[in-house]
């Protein structure tokens, strides 16, 4: 920065800080440049308030110290609102009232405890929602400008994932049953089609239901035969490699097979485990019309064509699925009848969620408005769906992202800070 740009940055604030009574009295005064901006002393003092507020005082450094960090702070801070400024970042009123409201939650306090607690330390309630304010501009230009530099590759997921997975199964046990189909290596063709063929048909009435048991005496050759196959209870490292490298990401009631090893065919069935931590979702079928609103179909018209289409659906005049192939503005959907197939209903954008949620199995909701327009949606089923290996999946993207961001994070703000213009032009000892 030019010498002349910081006298002038100094000098109009000093002019808009003097207040003529019956003397010149100082209200306010720049303590420090950094680039085109300012960090005045009140700043400094509002930020000491906040910490004072937020913390014991046996916990706090000592005063030199603490000092030292509220001005690097404040750099940091006036460093990340000038980015954010270029960038066009604003946090309005309502997410600030929002934020403020979180904030009494995560306390448990009310807002008159809270507007009394900053009386006693001399803050104003502006002071305090415009220091949420910065702090909330500044979170996200530090998402915008971080996440970019962030680079996470699927193998090193899918690598961090399965460690997970390991760790959660080291201490599991699974109830297993077994069934062996006895076959020679040497065995010719014929009778190796004949016993695949055997697996396959046992796998396929235990699908139907057919009891384990009843078909491992009928049918096995393995050791446990006799007692319908059950092995028992037994962790990973105590069972034969042949189950054991079967049944990772496999859970209760999973049937697996039929799969070929030196001495033929295997099919397991886990019965039970115990010590797995697993993730259970309930999916959800669904169906919908979407009706888009336009400059010559107003929200009432929208709203109004869906309740004509819903009627003709409850009178059997035509199907859902003709009427989402007719009407239907969401196009992917439309051409199979309006199916949005399985989900977990968390993909959804929250007025669909709620509005499924609230929905008996076969039940045609009344017309809803979401951000996309107007709907009609139906539940066909619901099912219980183990999204154990999705949860391992996200929970080691988010690890490695939450690395990687404060990596990233602390480099970013080091190249900010290497790149800026900082001067002290206050002295801080005279009005600490």
């Amino acid at each position: 920065m030019n010498k002349w740009m910081k006298n002038l940055l100094v000098a109009a604030f000093s002019i808009c800080s003097l207040s003529v009574s019956a003397s010149i009295e100082e209200l306010d005064r720049v303590m420090i440049v950094v680039n085109e901006g300012v960090i005045l002393l009140s700043d400094i003092k509002a930020l000491k308030k906040t910490i004072l507020l937020n913390t014991k005082t046996e916990n706090l450094p000592p005063d030199n110290v603490l000092k030292q960090q509220i001005l690097d702070q404040l750099i940091l801070e006036e460093l990340q609102l000038q980015e954010a400024k270029r960038l066009g970042i604003r946090i309005d009123d309502t997410h600030l009232e929002q934020a403020t409201e979180n904030i009494l939650k995560e306390q448990n306090k009310s807002l008159k405890q809270l507007r009394n607690e900053l009386a006693v330390i001399g803050m104003s309630w502006s002071q305090y929602r415009d220091q949420i304010r910065r702090g909330m501009i500044i979170n996200e230009v530090r998402n915008v400008q971080v996440r970019r530099r962030i680079s996470i590759l699927p193998q090193n997921v899918a690598s961090l994932a399965s460690q997970l997975n390991a760790k959660n199964r080291e201490t599991v046990e699974y109830r297993l049953s077994h069934i062996q189909l006895q076959l020679d290596e040497d065995a010719d063709k014929k009778e190796q089609d004949a016993v695949a063929t055997h697996a396959k048909r046992i796998v396929t009435e235990l699908m139907a239901g057919r009891d384990f048991s009843t078909l491992a005496r009928v049918s096995s050759k393995g050791p446990k035969a006799l007692g319908g196959g059950d092995w028992g209870w037994m962790r990973l490292e105590e069972m034969p490699t042949i189950f054991s490298d079967q049944i990772e990401n496999n859970v209760k009631g999973s049937i697996i097979g039929p799969y070929r090893s030196s001495v033929g065919y295997h099919i397991i069935k886990i019965f039970d485990t115990r010590g797995l931590q697993t993730h259970v979702v309930t999916e959800t079928k669904v169906r919908h019309i979407l009706i888009k609103t336009s400059i010559i179909l107003s929200d009432a018209g929208a709203k109004y064509q869906l309740q004509l289409i819903a009627q003709q659906i409850k009178n059997g005049d035509k199907t859902f699925e003709e009427l989402a192939e007719q009407y239907s503005a969401d196009f992917g959907s439309a051409v199979i009848g309006g199916n949005l197939g399985w989900q977990a209903p968390e993909i959804y954008i929250p007025e669909f969620k709620d509005k499924i949620d609230t929905l008996l199995k076969g039940e045609i909701s009344e017309p809803f408005k979401t951000e996309y327009g107007w709907h009609i949606a139906e539940v066909l089923d619901r099912r219980q769906a183990d999204y154990t290996n999705t949860e391992m999946q996200n929970r080691a993207y988010r690890m490695l992202l939450n690395r990687k961001f404060n990596e990233e994070a602390q480099a970013w703000l080091q190249e900010l800070r290497a790149g800026a213009y900082v001067e002290q032009v206050g002295n801080l000892d005279e009005n600490s």
